[in-house]
């Protein structure tokens, strides 16, 4: 993923943008809201701060909603529900106020493409929230599973899980990623409970390729059998976790 980091404060841009690079999300900043119009080409969200020295990011939110269905997060110190309400009738998908957790930031930056990708429709003209492969049919609006017309009983993290990574069009879903947007915090033995879930899904789904591992970064999805050498044939289930965190 590649952001436009609309930002004045140096130091606000320099602690943040390897931070989103360590969730693997790319940066082009800009220290000024004038032409930022002209910087969307291949970008997938657009982080924009209020108060900047040239023109005020109302105005660029604005402007930016008037050329791009770009998804527009807010990310500003003005924290009173007058200004969150006037950021987002300017045509921002979300407010957040400074300072914030990076973990929620890279959760509302995935939420909003996400939303934003469902919502568009599929050139073929089909809705862009089912998709199938292998027999297997993910309805993400109606949250429901198929495979060989069987209809398949996930749990809600597992749905959501399997969700995600069917809405990012076969790109690698990090593992920092996948706990944020589905668990809503991490915790010292998150990666061991995804482990579990990612495990159970691939029994019950009955195509243990179906998720495939990045050995190091993450999950994707419906990889082909020649699978590149960095991704691992799915292994043994992890040891059982608490049941609390489902």
């Amino acid at each position: 993923m590649h952001i436009l980091l609309v930002e004045d404060d140096d130091r606000i841009a320099a602690a943040l943008r390897p931070a989103l690079h360590r969730h693997g999300i790319t940066t082009t900043r800009l220290s000024r809201g004038k032409g930022a119009v002209d910087h969307l080409t291949d970008v997938d969200v657009v982080l924009l701060d209020l108060g900047l020295p040239d023109i005020d990011g109302v105005d660029v939110c604005r402007a930016i909603r008037a050329v791009s269905e770009v998804p527009i997060i807010v990310v500003s110190a003005r924290g009173e529900v007058d200004d969150r309400i006037l950021g987002l009738h300017s045509g921002a998908d979300d407010y957040l106020v400074k300072p914030y957790d990076i973990g929620e930031l890279v959760a509302r930056v995935h939420a909003v493409y996400r939303r934003r990708r469902v919502g568009t429709p599929t050139a073929g003209g089909g809705a862009a929230d089912v998709v199938e492969i292998d027999e297997v049919v993910i309805d993400l609006h109606r949250h429901s599973v198929t495979v060989g017309g069987h209809e398949v009983a996930l749990t809600r993290k597992e749905f959501h899980v399997l969700a995600l990574l069917a809405s990012s069009g076969g790109a690698v879903c990090t593992r920092n990623r996948i706990v944020a947007e589905v668990w809503g915090r991490t915790w010292a033995g998150a990666n061991r409970t995804l482990d579990v879930h990612v495990a159970t899904l691939r029994t019950k789904l009955g195509r243990a390729d179906l998720v495939q591992t990045v050995r190091g970064v993450g999950y994707r999805l419906g990889l082909p059998e020649t699978a590149r050498a960095d991704v691992e044939a799915p292994g043994a289930a992890a040891e059982p976790v608490d049941s609390s965190s489902d």
